[in-house]
Order: C-alpha cells, then structure tokens, then sequence
C-alpha cells in the first residue's frame, strides 16, 4: 500500500504541521538554579549609564573570588573594557580581523583578548559612524570568535556588554538566538534609562513567547539617589534588584581616573562581592513589561507633564484660513 503524500497534499500537511507548533505554549521559565558550566549574561542599558562600570568591577570580583571570566564588550564605542585596563584602548575584533585579512593572516586569540588578574577581556568593536551597521558588526564578531573556538572555552562566566537604547536587531541577537541564559539590565532614577530597561523586559517576553529561553535574573540600579522609581519599576515588572550602587563622588572619581573599586580589601568591595553572589545564584525570570503610561506613573505630573491636555490643532492652524469643503476628484461607480 502507498502511504506517500502527493504533491498537492504536502503544502497542507505542512501548514497544518506549523499550526500546530504555533499553538505550542512556550515552556515555563526556568526557577531552578543554572546547571549549564558557563553562564553567558547579557547586560543591557541605556547609553552613558553605566554599564561598562558595573562590568569592570564585577568581573574584577568574580576573578578575585576564585572564577574564570569572560568580559566581552558588545558597544560599537569599544569602551566596556577601559576601566579594567586603566584607559587603555583594547584592540577589537573586528578591526584586528580586517587588517590581518588584508594582510593574509589569520585572526588568534592573542590578538584579540587581554587579562588582567584573572579576568580576561575583548572588544567586538563596529564600524565608524555613518559607515555601516553596529548590529552587522555584532553579529560579524560573534562569528570570528565562534571560528576561534568560542563554545569550547572553560569560563565559569561570560559577561556581554550590550547597548539598550538602540532598536537594532544585532543588539538583540542574545536574547533572539538564546545565546545566553540570563539578561541583567543597569538603570537609574531616570526615565530615559527605565525606558530602555523596559524595553530590554519587553524583547525578553516577545522571544519568550516565540518560545525563547532567555530570562530576565534582575536590574543593577547605579547612581542611586534613593529616590526610589528604579526600585518601583522592578517591583512592577517583577524582577528583583541585584544591587543598588549609590551615587558617590568617591565612586565617581575614581571611576573617572580608571580606578578598579570592586576589590575585596576596598571600602566598595563587600558592594560588589554582593553583587556577583546574586548575580551568580539570580535565577532568569520572566519580566512583566510596563506600558507607557505606567512608566510615567513612576514619576511626578511636575516631572513628566503628564497632567498637560493635548488640544487637537485645525486646518486654520496650519494654513491660516478656516476649513473650506473642496469637491472630490474620486470617482464613485454606482454598483447595481
């Protein structure tokens, strides 16, 4: 007996098959303790609020208690690693990359990756401004370090410096493609670095629901001025706060001079020995993103200008004269 399908059948059987897979509801987000050996996360924020602060010294600790790191800055600005390497510029990738290839060399990891007690450290690097995609650059980055072996190196963490507030696929790629297990997000009191922090929640939950993994393990709120809206909007959005680092002149100066605080013999080492124990144990949970008006509620009326009243604009507002009826050019067919 012939039990093949014919030609015409097979386009329904596999629009019936993808149907079914669509009515699939994605698996619960995991609750348990990370059980894979390494842990990729992923940390986003907006531009300026800082990130590549929060990574410099909690990558110093992690190495300082005992593990193996991998910080890998993702920001075309390829500044995540200066403050580890006292302001000094690191060689990136995908500029390293193309002038060995125009030389006829090939990339290697000397090239490209740099220590510092313990922690080890690169740039992806992108492109000049004006001259091509950050994202592209990304996701060109990701694979010369999967053509040097990425998936076999024996970290404990790999720690990726992603820029929030730009809507590009490339900044994206970990949480699309599940190249991490967990995204922490830096923000302030700020509305601007909330929004983008909401917006990070809100890429988490769409994956998530077209059966993603990636979860959300918690927000690092810096230059904390204890007012309190960052608090709240990770209470709304159900996430907790891994650590709250306080708007300091002394953190601020020194991290301007290129100073590493996150030592376990300084005043802001215990700050930070927290941060990377919660950090490490933080399960990926699974945001619940706020809508616009509820991130103004964050705020005061006087701060937001929420209690303004938008009044419509008319005709007579844009071209000086009232409103006139102007006969239409459509032709209506009569339909009997």
């Amino acid at each position: 007996m012939n039990t093949q399908t014919s030609p015409a059948e097979q386009p329904i059987q596999f629009v019936e098959r993808l149907r079914q897979e669509a009515a699939q509801a994605p698996d619960p987000v995991a609750t348990g303790e990370v059980t894979k050996a390494t842990q990729v996360i992923a940390i986003y924020g907006k531009g300026g609020i800082g990130k590549s602060f929060t990574l410099a010294n909690l990558s110093y600790m992690m190495a300082q208690q005992g593990k193996k790191v991998l910080l890998i800055g993702c920001d075309p600005k390829s500044d995540t690693t200066s403050l580890l390497f006292g302001g000094k510029a690191c060689p990136t990738i995908i500029e390293t990359s193309s002038r060995l290839k125009l030389a006829g060399q090939a990339v290697s990891i000397s090239d490209v990756c740099f220590k510092r007690d313990g922690v080890f450290a690169m740039e992806l690097g992108g492109p000049e401004v004006g001259r091509g995609c950050g994202g592209r650059g990304i996701i060109h980055g990701f694979e010369t370090l999967e053509k040097l072996g990425f998936h076999d190196w024996g970290f404990d963490y790999v720690l990726l410096d992603f820029l929030g507030d730009v809507v590009c696929g490339g900044f994206g790629l970990p949480i699309a493609r599940d190249m991490c297990q967990k995204v922490i997000v830096v923000a302030s009191n700020d509305l601007q670095s909330l929004y983008v922090a909401n917006n990070v929640c809100s890429a988490v939950e769409y994956f998530r629901k077209l059966g993603g993994n990636v979860g959300v393990a918690g927000m690092v709120i810096n230059k904390d001025d204890g007012t309190g809206e960052a608090q709240a909007f990770a209470g709304n959005a159900g996430i907790p706060v891994l650590a709250a680092i306080p708007a300091n002149e002394d953190i601020r100066r020194k991290s301007a001079s290129y100073e590493i605080i996150g030592k376990p013999d300084t005043e802001w080492g215990p700050l930070f020995a927290e941060l990377a124990k919660n950090v490490a144990e933080a399960p990926p949970m699974r945001p619940k993103p706020q809508t616009q008006d509820q991130l103004l509620g964050l705020f005061s009326a006087e701060v937001t200008g929420r209690d303004f009243k938008m009044e419509p604009a008319t005709l007579f507002d844009m071209v000086g004269k009232d409103d006139t009826v102007k006969p239409s050019l459509e032709v209506v067919y009569d339909q009997t």
